[in-house]
């Protein structure tokens, strides 16, 4: 007959921040932001996470994001040649940055924030 052995698992007591993720009393700023060139999205995301760490918050990222490819095929001339074709394509830079607990200085800072006329900002509370 055999033994059937067993296993004590010990269970630990969670942290502050852990029973707050639990209990959902943790805040999060998510930033999103999206730019057709990768270094005007970086510089933007590292002035992002200044502001964050000049008032003390908690940055998670920036996440980069898979880079968006739109292809597009053009015929070179009108009605013949069809085998003369020219492709473009346009890619879409992404970056996700998680703000915990926020403040109001935080927000209103954000708000305030300057960025390049290339990079599109989406803010989720």
């Amino acid at each position: 007959m055999p033994v059937k052995k067993t296993t004590t698992v010990k269970k630990t007591k969670p942290t502050v921040k852990e029973e707050k993720v639990i209990k959902g009393d943790l805040s999060k700023l998510r930033i999103k932001l999206r730019a057709y060139d990768h270094k005007i999205i970086d510089n933007s995301a590292h002035q992002i996470i200044d502001i964050a760490n000049r008032y003390g918050a908690e940055v998670v990222g920036p996440v980069p994001l898979p880079t968006e490819i739109l292809k597009y095929t053009v015929n070179r001339s009108t009605f013949v040649h069809k085998n003369a074709r020219e492709q473009f394509e346009r890619r879409v830079h992404k970056r996700i940055i998680d703000i915990l607990n926020p403040s109001q200085e935080i927000v209103e800072a954000l708000r305030e924030l300057n960025l390049p006329s290339g990079v599109d900002i989406t803010v989720k509370i």
